[in-house]
């Protein structure tokens, strides 16, 4: 099996469809052309690093979206899993559920010392192009950050720093 290529900056982010903490499905093509959505990769609900970054999207979240941006947070976890997290630390975003790890691998999100899933954020503009990557397994507070200001760069017609 060969591997997929890595999504770069300048590539069209591959289309795909996941269950968000509800169940219903949601589409990437179906957000991508009305705003700007920040995807985050992350390893697993409830977990410390994982917790810290959710929270800080969340504290961000109406500055994303006065900056045209949806959040949507993936990660291996179930449905349920991704409901009770989702509600214990109120997260107003999408959270989707990749059980078998097809769209990670499609993203070429690597596991970190080959056994974490990794953390990646991809900050994708309104036509569907990544313009903004951000990687840090330790620096989770980061992605949000980073993110942000790229959302503002992008609604403000800059290009991303």
């Amino acid at each position: 099996m060969t591997k997929a290529p890595k999504v770069r900056v300048g590539d069209v982010a591959p289309d795909f469809t996941l269950p968000d903490q509800t169940g219903t499905p949601v589409r990437l093509r179906d957000l991508v052309g009305r705003k700007t959505v920040v995807l985050y990769f992350y390893p697993k609900d409830q977990t410390p690093g994982c917790t810290v970054e959710a929270r800080a999207f969340r504290d961000s979240y109406d500055a994303f979206t006065a900056a045209g941006a949806e959040v949507i947070g993936v990660s291996a976890d179930s449905v349920a899993s991704h409901r009770r997290f989702a509600a214990n630390q109120g997260l107003p975003f999408l959270l989707l559920s990749d059980r078998e790890g097809k769209v990670r691998e499609l993203y070429g999100v690597e596991k970190t010392l080959g056994l974490i899933p990794g953390r990646v954020t991809y900050v994708i503009d309104p036509e569907g192009v990544v313009r903004h990557i951000y990687s840090s397994q330790l620096r989770a507070t980061n992605h949000s950050r980073e993110s942000l200001a790229v959302a503002r760069a992008l609604r403000r017609g800059e290009a991303p720093a």
